[in-house]
């Protein structure tokens, strides 16, 4: 790691509210697009003025915004971008990532002092391609997903003493080469490189013998078919001590699409792991917070490539469906002393009776994963007693048995 900077979680910010989420639960940085050259095209995204206060509210925190400029363009995708670059200097992002040679060019041409991070899009798998990034004038790599351990290891000890190196740790993974993949493009003319992906290598295939129309034959030995290229998700938490002994710069949670409650959950648990990590190098992560990670929709776990090739148990054959285990109920408007009625505005249905977790924003070491609570009573906003919250985002009051945090999460077990 280099020496002169401690090791940054990166987290994902698909909106305003995500963004002011992920520092709230112990990001450092996060990442995000404006409405164009980014590859998450059905994600919120900033508009100008958005991204604008967002840069000023990052910053106002002492902490770091990046600005994805990923997509792989065609010449006409670089209509507007030399103004955009110019935008996003003018605001003072801290660094943008990028994929493509030309865009890189751009980059260089048009604003010679931005920082560059080149996207896992670009493939970097080996040593000399750093090297080759870096003497560009690259700032950072994000290294592809489909790297071993010991090959992470390597390319860590082997870059230029200044280049740093970032890793993704959780989230979900595509069947193609980190990110680059035609079959979206091919079967939907949705192009993924472009930032309209359709997914496709999560749907139902059967195989078909081209003599035997309608004959299908089993690719496992299930009646319906097969998910062959659906992958579960990325889940290297208990590698993150191991991680940091490499000398691995940035840890990246991918998200921009999922919940605000996923990157509350997600980051909180990643800061703590960092945390105890930097503390004790030996830190054996605790299966509870293992388990905190699988309270927000995913797949199935893996650690992907990182212990070298994956095994068949990489994908998900059965279904390509998320795992729900939880719901997200509402947000904490204000701080709550302990007395008096919790303000709060709704996210998921609660009923009086319901037991609830609380998530607490803060990244201390010492503080309790959760607190639970059952809801006795509910009462609207004006006071009246209800016996639900159906309303989306309506504003409700409860009383709890502990002082919360505004942005605090509730969240509930769902009915299996």
């Amino acid at each position: 790691m280099n020496q002169k900077n401690c090791p940054e979680l990166l987290a994902p910010a698909g909106n305003f509210e995500k963004l002011k989420f992920a520092f709230a639960y112990g990001a450092d940085a996060v990442y995000c697009a404006g409405k164009k050259y980014g590859l998450r095209a059905k994600a919120d995204n900033f508009d100008e003025e958005t991204l604008k206060q967002a840069a000023q509210y990052t910053h106002q925190l002492g902490k770091k915004i990046f600005v994805t400029l990923n997509m792989i363009p065609h010449d006409e995708d670089f209509e507007g971008l030399a103004e955009y670059i110019r935008f996003l200097q003018d605001i003072k992002i801290d660094e943008v990532l990028v994929a493509d040679p030309g865009v890189f060019t751009l980059v260089r041409e048009t604003a010679p002092e931005m920082k560059i991070s080149v996207s896992t899009q670009a493939n970097n798998v080996n040593c000399r391609s750093v090297k080759f990034w870096h003497d560009l004038g690259a700032s950072r790599i994000v290294l592809a997903r489909e790297l071993s351990n010991n090959e992470i290891k390597k390319i860590c000890h082997d870059r230029p003493e200044d280049m740093e190196i970032e890793t993704f740790v959780h989230g979900a993974m595509c069947i193609s080469y980190s990110g680059r993949c035609l079959l979206s493009h091919y079967l939907t003319g949705r192009d993924s490189n472009r930032g309209d992906c359709a997914q496709p290598c999560r749907w139902q295939y059967r195989l078909e013998e081209s003599k035997r129309a309608g004959e299908y034959f089993p690719i496992e030995e299930d009646r319906t078919g097969t998910f062959i290229m659906n992958s579960k998700d990325l889940c290297l938490a208990r590698k993150i001590p191991e991680l940091l002994r490499f000398g691995v710069d940035c840890f990246k949670i991918e998200g921009r699409m999922k919940s605000a409650f996923y990157v509350a959950t997600v980051t909180s648990i990643y800061r703590k792991i960092i945390d105890a990590s930097i503390q004790d190098p030996a830190f054996d992560v605790p299966d509870a917070w293992i388990d905190e990670l699988t309270k927000v929709s995913h797949r199935h776990y893996t650690t992907g490539f990182y212990e070298h090739r994956p095994t068949a148990d990489a994908e998900n054959f059965g279904s390509s469906s998320y795992t729900r285990n939880y719901e997200f109920l509402g947000v904490v408007m204000q701080d709550y002393s302990g007395s008096g009625f919790m303000q709060v505005e709704q996210r998921g249905k609660l009923q009086a009776g319901d037991t609830i977790e609380i998530i607490q924003p803060g990244s201390h070491l010492e503080d309790a994963l959760f607190h639970e609570c059952k809801v006795e009573h509910l009462y609207d906003a004006s006071g009246v007693e209800i016996q639900s919250t159906p309303h989306a985002k309506m504003n409700y009051q409860i009383k709890v048995d502990c002082p919360v945090k505004a942005m605090s999460i509730l969240r509930k077990r769902m009915a299996q």
